[in-house]
């Protein structure tokens, strides 16, 4: 009987809800076949089997919270899947890349010396010769997920065993682009139910799950751990042509104030009180969904022109509201944006999530009398709350990221 435990899916928590079972106990399964659906930091993930063999026990039921390196799956494993009996050999330090899967999308998997061997035909043709090809579970994964054909990858390590190295130095660019939009989870659309309906009150006590429970443990680390201060202001929209995107101009406006003052721009890490800098500009965007609140990332504002990221913001939107959003999608954030003004409300006090620095909240827009020369007009105006960790950032950092805000804000195009 062999043990399966939650591996640690990179998700930075330490916990995982069972979404649904795959399985049942009797069933046959095989390698990097779907077990279960897992939720964990805003992601919903399938986890595959790392074996080839019979489905024995399960432990938890859709809606239990798992513990990462607690029991989940036990299986007896097929014959074919033990390793094979192996010669003595002479005493050796282990190789550190055996059992590196850092690169894995289902995070620590099982990678000790017993990896995977089977054959591949190489081609169409029923006689060709088959290669063997030797990779440890979790690289086949990984491989899998980027759409590498293990066939063609040279293994570096340990007699020719195929590492995550040598899957991520064959992927190229466009497969890791096309690794960053692959659903983490869900049906396709022409067979997703549709969204039941808010459940009636109770009045009863409900546990937090899913993307609550997140939002739960993000607003707990930063009420511990960041020092938010707020600064408010208004951006003067008169100048805008009509049917101006306001979403496109507020990202491509966080670009320029990062810029500007790229201290509002970086990662702060307390306990060891140092900052980074970052170069490229990665937008957190909260979007409202039924479950709770999704944060997914636009990449890359600062150098990205204006069709592109409307591009990449309705793509976001649309991944986020059917929960189909990767979980590359909703990592590593520089610095964050909530629009919450499309709904109601002109200021407000956005909490700053670590290790970001600065979050920019944006108001319901409204006309409103401004004083001009020889009279007054209504002007269109935007709200704007900034929040910044004070641990890290000035006072004088933030206004003049505000200041640079509203001046790109203000321009007519």
């Amino acid at each position: 009987m062999t043990t399966f435990n939650l591996p640690d899916l990179g998700e930075g928590l330490a916990e995982a809800e069972i979404v649904r079972w795959h399985v049942k106990p009797g069933d046959a399964v095989k390698v990097d076949q779907p077990m279960v659906a897992v939720e964990t930091a805003k992601a919903v993930v399938e986890v595959p089997s790392p074996y080839t063999g019979i489905v024995k026990a399960l432990h938890g039921n859709p809606g239990d919270i798992i513990a990462t390196g607690a029991p989940l799956v036990d299986f007896e494993l097929s014959e074919e899947a033990a390793p094979a009996p192996r010669a003595e050999a002479p005493a050796q330090t282990k190789d550190p890349r055996a059992a590196d899967d850092s690169g894995t999308v289902v995070g620590s998997m099982p990678t000790s010396d017993d990896e995977l061997v089977e054959t591949a035909v190489a081609g169409s043709d029923i006689g060709a010769p088959r290669e063997r090809i030797r990779a440890a579970p979790a690289v086949r994964a990984l491989a899998k997920r980027l759409g590498v054909d293990l066939t063609r990858v040279r293994g570096t390590g340990r007699g020719g065993l195929i590492t995550v190295d040598d899957v991520m130095t064959t992927s190229g660019p466009t497969s890791m682009h096309a690794a960053a939009t692959v659903t983490a989870l869900k049906s396709p659309p022409a067979s997703r139910a549709p969204t039941p309906a808010a459940p009636a009150p109770t009045g009863e006590p409900e546990k937090l799950r899913g993307l609550r429970r997140a939002m739960a443990q993000s607003m707990s680390l930063s009420r511990d751990s960041v020092m938010n201060c707020t600064l408010f202001d208004d951006a003067d929209l008169h100048q805008w042509p009509k049917g101006e995107d306001f979403t496109v101009r507020l990202l491509r406006a966080i670009g320029v104030a990062c810029a500007a003052e790229p201290g509002l721009n970086a990662w702060y890490d307390g306990e060891n009180q140092t900052r980074r800098l970052m170069s490229r500009v990665d937008v957190g965007m909260a979007v409202d969904t039924p479950e709770g609140l999704l944060v997914p990332v636009v990449r890359d504002v600062g150098k990205r022109s204006a069709s592109e990221v409307r591009a990449e913001v309705d793509r976001l939107k649309r991944a986020a509201r059917d929960r189909t959003v990767a979980p590359e999608d909703l990592r590593d954030f520089t610095i964050m944006l909530s629009n919450f003004g499309m709904i109601a409300g002109r200021y407000a006090t956005p909490v700053v999530v670590p290790p970001a620095v600065a979050i920019l909240g944006a108001g319901k827009l409204s006309h409103d009398v401004v004083a001009v020369m020889g009279g007054i007009e209504a002007h269109l105006r935007m709200p704007l709350s900034l929040t910044f960790d004070h641990r890290c950032v000035t006072g004088g950092e933030a206004a003049r990221f505000l200041a640079a805000l509203i001046r790109d804000l203000e321009r007519a195009t």
